[in-house]
């Protein structure tokens, strides 16, 4: 994994809607309940993984940690608590944990959340990646919950990364080359890659295939820098952030 995250090195201009301006968006008074409710499921879609572990890890129960993950987010909103956080100071995750730390504190907040039914705002989180984010509280004796929060941050975004590599491969007609592709996409060292193997299988040229990697990982390396972006303040910062998560995942 840490590979991954060394590999991008190329610069781009690409930098499109932020986390920040989903939030901006959601909690807007002319946003209609329909398309805040919507940007509320896409954040905790892709983040509630290390909010929740982060929770866990904090001693709380499974059931309260899914309450408490879900709450949070709809608290984040119909408290427009975002608007103290000061987006040109600071990431995203950061802006994220600090609030929730905000709102497992806060008694009030805690009981609205347990009222509120956590899961009935939302749609049920994910069974299969919550039975994988409770195998890792259960591995994991000992460390910080905030160091456990950022690993599966970095986690989240490589996730997010190749959800979006995947679905354009889709849309291009080439879901049977990424699936043969994918477990090599991140990585650097080419020798790793069964070329022969998939040619066989693909009827494909070996020539043929390592442009398609090629092409592949560029294209990987790209998505990366944008959901990267996407967590901070000013495209200057992408390489900064890169290199921190990539020592987050090296090191925990």
């Amino acid at each position: 994994m840490p590979s991954a995250l060394r590999a991008v090195t190329t610069q781009d201009g690409a930098f499109f809607s932020t986390r920040w301006t989903v939030v901006l968006a959601a909690g807007d008074s002319g946003v209609s309940p329909a398309r805040a409710l919507d940007a509320l499921a896409e954040l905790c879609r892709i983040y509630w993984r290390p909010l929740y572990l982060f929770l866990r890890r904090e001693g709380i129960g499974a059931e309260d940690a899914q309450d408490l993950t879900q709450g949070f987010f709809a608290d984040l909103i119909a408290t427009r608590s975002y608007a103290r956080a000061d987006r040109e100071k600071g990431r995203f995750r950061s802006f994220l944990l600090g609030a929730l730390k905000h709102f497992v504190a806060d008694d009030r907040a805690r009981a609205h959340a347990q009222k509120r039914g956590g899961g009935k705002f939302f749609q049920p989180l994910d069974e299969n990646a919550l039975q994988e984010v409770e195998a890792q509280v259960g591995a994991a004796a000992h460390g910080h919950p905030d160091a456990f929060f950022e690993r599966e941050w970095a986690a989240a975004l490589l996730r997010q990364t190749l959800d979006r590599l995947a679905l354009e491969c889709a849309i291009a007609g080439k879901t049977s080359l990424y699936d043969a592709m994918k477990a090599h996409v991140a990585l650097v060292r080419d020798e790793v890659v069964p070329y022969a193997e998939m040619s066989s299988r693909l009827r494909r040229p070996i020539a043929t295939l390592r442009s398609d990697l090629a092409r592949m990982r560029g294209r990987y390396r790209a998505i990366l820098r944008e959901e990267v972006g996407s967590t901070v303040a000013q495209p200057a910062e992408v390489d900064d952030e890169l290199r921190y998560l990539c020592r987050v995942i090296a090191t925990t």
